[in-house]
């Protein structure tokens, strides 16, 4: 059969496997250990030999792979079996970095994290992609060059949290250090972190998990999407993005096999994470929060965020019961639970059972869920944990597409110590039906009206002499043809793949266009040329300019200034403030991306590919935000290229009508070797020029 791709469509190696009951053979194994999910049977009579089937082939696969449980029991990993939440964090996110202090904050990230989602128990410092390519930085740079890096780690900890790492297996082509196990585990050490994320990796080699375990005993291992069985052994945790459930909820391959290996379910580009959040719920198992993708926009509806925080709420209260009780998915309920979409998992231990209810209706659901002759309506307590009055089972709610949860007490069981306070923090997260998606529109950020002159002293104006050639582009309405890679950061506004599943090509990668319209109030000038880091260092010398921020600036400068040999090529190494700071000491300032545009496409020789070398990207005034990601658009590229991976930032030389979003780090990264600027002046019909003179 031919696959057709339907991006809106989970692929055949997203979806359940259905499970053939009876004595396994071989074949059926096999089948088996390559599942993601287990598919649920849709007739609850089929259910019983469906489980007997699930224990049997746990058995015999643990007994096929020589499964020994011993990554599990090291005490320092741990703390990854009851790991209900673990973050993407893009490193410069707005909420976890303010770039007007210019520091990180995370007392703010957390402090959302508390209110909206129940606060979190990891997180995962995403660093390098979606910037890495754009010089010969290496994804090892991205972290070692970050300053204060190492204390917002230990503030994490400070906090009870666990810090993952990432790994980019695919980074080949920037700069060369030691070889990847070195540097990781290097990294690993220097940071203090607790886990490593295998960005594309569904597992490491043993190899790597020795040299990781050696730089940090206890290491947590989290692969992305679907774990091989056998590796269950020596990976404690994984990434179950992408993963689709059966109408009638399945088990989790992974978890089933070995109940202390922690997955966390996560469709990134999805608006409604109902679905995954109650297979995590029936399956006892954690969500990945991820609401800034890359740099685009995914946030979390009030709907989800709450059930998240119900969720975390009761798996951190009974995690004994979750790990070490009985587990018994698709436990029977009442007809008309059934009928409405209402499914649930028992977990007993010692006397006490918790039920993990979820209603894939879009009603809420009131009534009964046990049958009357279940034996926790004949004696014992019952206790509804997040709403109704459970008392005869005859009284439950179930929210439209939420979760919900019962807790029995068998007679003569000792209640648990956690009771109480799991019912007062419960009390404190109630269902909340609001399921709109929370919109963020980019705007674009105007520099204050001093910050380009704020740090400097001395003289404010350049002398005439030193104008350069320009290309004036005339007032009025103009239409723009803007080319870029299609690439997971998207452009100015809105996710690029929303609802969907995995982007692949011809949808990932492609070449993509789109129309800019607009009105230049007055006409403008814009230099035909980089600034040279001769005249930089004439501006440095006439003005005493002081970057608020010195980390990376003028990185390739010696002490005394640039080097003669370079003194006419394009200054890199410089920053937004910075190039704009220069700007306004010429009378000028950065041209918009449109504005660069159109002068490119008047003089296409001075800004594409045929200008001369070297060639840098130049910094544009567009920097935008949309209040957790900065951006801005560069234009003209240069002649650095990350070569053998699709994941770098394109390098190259770009006509001018070519664009990257290039989303902005802070303290100082911004600064690269292979981006510059140019400058523009805005230009009175009636009077000329309003800053120094220009030639046309």
């Amino acid at each position: 059969m031919t696959y057709v791709f339907d991006p809106l469509v989970p692929r055949p190696i997203d979806r359940p496997t259905e499970v053939a009951v009876g004595p396994l053979t071989p074949e059926r194994s096999t089948a088996l250990d390559e599942a993601k999910i287990f598919s649920g049977p849709a007739d609850p009579a089929d259910r019983p030999a469906w489980r007997e089937t699930l224990h049997a082939w746990r058995a015999d696969a643990r007994d096929r792979h020589g499964y020994t449980g011993d990554a599990y029991a090291r005490p320092e990993a741990a703390w990854a079996a009851r790991c209900s939440t673990v973050a993407q964090v893009w490193l410069w996110d707005e909420l976890l970095y303010s770039f007007d202090e210019g520091r990180f904050t995370p007392e703010r990230f957390l402090a959302d994290a508390r209110e909206r989602f129940g606060g979190l128990d990891a997180v995962v410092l995403w660093h390098a992609y979606p910037v890495i390519g754009l010089d010969e930085r290496n994804q090892w740079d991205f972290y070692r060059d970050v300053p204060g890096l190492v204390a917002l780690v230990a503030a994490f900890h400070d906090a009870g949290l666990h810090v993952f790492v990432d790994y980019n297996p695919w980074d080949v082509g920037t700069r060369r250090g030691a070889d990847d196990l070195t540097e990781l585990a290097a990294v690993v050490r220097e940071l203090g972190a607790d886990g490593v994320f295998l960005d594309t990796l569904k597992k490491a080699e043993p190899e790597l998990v020795a040299r990781l375990e050696e730089a940090r005993p206890g290491i947590v291992l989290e692969g992305e999407s679907k774990l091989p069985v056998e590796r269950i052994e020596d990976h404690s945790s994984s990434w179950a993005q992408f993963f689709a459930d059966s109408p009638v909820p399945g088990v989790l391959r992974a978890h089933w096999y070995e109940r202390r290996h922690m997955q966390h379910h996560v469709r990134r580009w999805h608006r409604d994470h109902s679905e995954e959040l109650q297979s995590a719920w029936l399956n006892g198992v954690g969500v990945m929060v991820w609401e800034v993708v890359f740099g685009v926009w995914v946030g979390w509806s009030r709907r989800d965020a709450a059930t998240v925080r119900r969720l975390v709420t009761v798996q951190r209260a009974a995690g004994d019961l979750l790990l070490d009780g009985e587990w018994t998915p698709l436990a029977p309920l009442t007809a008309e639970a059934e009928a409405a979409g209402v499914y649930a998992s028992r977990w007993e231990l010692d006397g006490v059972t918790l039920w993990t209810l979820v209603n894939r209706g879009d009603a809420d659901y009131a009534g009964g869920v046990l049958s009357a002759d279940a034996p926790e309506c004949a004696s014992g307590r019952l206790t509804a944990l997040t709403g109704g009055n459970a008392s005869d089972g005859s009284d439950v709610v179930v929210p439209g597409r939420g979760i919900a949860a019962l807790l029995h007490l068998a007679d003569g069981a000792e209640e648990p110590a956690w009771l109480p306070g799991l019912l007062t923090a419960l009390a404190d997260a109630p269902h909340d039906a609001d399921a709109r998606f929370p919109h963020r529109l980019a705007r674009r950020v105007a520099p204050a009206p001093d910050v380009s002159e704020a740090r400097v002293t001395g003289v404010t104006s350049a002398p005439d002499s030193s104008v350069p050639d320009v290309v004036v582009v005339p007032q009025g309405a103009y239409a723009l043809t803007v080319r870029y890679r299609a690439r997971e950061t998207g452009m100015y506004q809105g996710a690029p793949y929303v609802d969907e599943w995995k982007p692949l090509p011809p949808r990932l990668h492609d070449a993509r266009t789109l129309q800019r319209d607009g009105v230049l109030a007055a006409s403008v000038a814009v230099a035909t040329s980089e600034v040279t880091n001769a005249q930089f260092a004439e501006f440095l010398a006439a003005t005493d300019y002081v970057p608020a921020e010195p980390h990376r600036f003028l990185a390739h400068w010696a002490e005394d200034g640039p080097d003669a040999r370079t003194a006419e090529h394009p200054v890199t190494f410089v920053d937004l403030d910075d190039a704009r700071a220069y700007c306004a000491w010429r009378g000028g300032r950065l041209p918009t991306e449109d504005e660069w545009q159109l002068a490119g496409e008047a003089r296409p020789a001075a800004f594409g590919p045929e200008r001369t070398a070297p060639a840098v990207w130049s910094w544009t005034e567009s920097e935008h935000s949309d209040g957790r990601t900065r951006f801005v658009m560069l234009k003209g590229g240069s002649d650095y290229r990350a070569a053998d991976s699709d994941w770098y930032v394109e390098g190259g030389r770009h006509a001018p009508d070519y664009s990257v979003k290039y989303l902005l780090p802070g303290l100082g990264l911004a600064r690269s070797a292979t981006v510059g600027f140019r400058c523009a002046w805005d230009l009175d019909a009636a009077s000329g020029p309003t800053g120094p003179e220009v030639t046309r």
